[in-house]
């Protein structure tokens, strides 16, 4: 059954716009742990998304440092090594704004096997980089250019290829600290094209850049960078989105 995805559809008929706090296996230990884990027990979002831009990082320990919460932990992998089958979901990405085969189709017929015999529910989610005024990990790691920060044409036009290719979501993604968010334009032009959920994340560290990718035609924004140095700001964003 595709129970967090029909939660997700859900919500969106419901009008209410969701939030998630990506972590990196990488950082969230120790110290970082802790304060991420003390938070939790403050309030906690609509879902953790979990993964790293670094090879076969260790999801399945932080996946296991989380069983306490009940808030759906779901898989975003930076590449096929970090399936873990103790997650709920799992993003099943495929970065079609890029043209390297690795990350369109490689990646996923190298987890393909494993992921079917698990049970961890997957969704098919085109991912988009958009660029965020800096060479993010995502760049880097896929060897890819990301789509201009003004080219709203291009974003539209790849988010319902996406769609008219089966994905399930569209994920725009200025990047991991990237200096500036996706526009309010281009989430507004995209969302406006297309009848799946719309994912926005990379560079949001205010809470009026989190309002107006809401405003704009998020459903469901992600943010994790400015967590990993301010922890506890936390709680704060993800009450102000309850309240939105």
């Amino acid at each position: 059954m595709s129970e967090i995805y029909q939660q997700i559809l859900n919500n969106i008929a419901g009008s209410k716009k969701m939030f998630a706090v990506l972590l990196d296996p990488d950082k969230c230990q120790g110290d970082l742990l802790i304060k991420v884990l003390s938070q939790f027990e403050k309030a906690t979002p609509d879902f953790i998304f979990i993964g790293g831009s670094s090879m076969n990082c260790d999801c399945d320990t932080l996946l296991h440092d989380l069983k306490q919460f009940s808030v759906p932990k779901i898989l975003f992998p930076g590449d096929a090594s970090q399936f873990s089958p103790d997650a709920d979901a799992l993003l099943f990405l495929s970065l079609i704004s890029g043209r390297n085969s690795d990350y369109l189709i490689d990646q996923h017929v190298k987890s393909a096997v494993e992921i079917k015999k698990s049970k961890v529910e997957v969704i098919p989610t085109g991912y988009i980089l958009i660029d965020g005024g800096n060479h993010s990990s995502v760049k880097k790691l896929s060897k890819t250019e990301p789509i201009g920060a003004n080219d709203i044409k291009k974003a539209v036009s790849t988010a319902i290829a996406g769609e008219l290719l089966g994905m399930k979501m569209i994920y725009l993604e200025a990047g991991s600290g990237a200096k500036n968010p996706v526009s309010k334009e281009i989430i507004f032009n995209v969302k406006s094209s297309i009848d799946i959920p719309l994912i926005v994340g990379g560079g949001i560290r205010k809470l009026n850049q989190l309002e107006k990718a809401y405003v704009a035609g998020a459903d469901l924004v992600v943010v994790g960078n400015i967590f990993e140095s301010e922890a506890e700001k936390m709680e704060e964003f993800i009450r102000v989105v309850k309240d939105f």
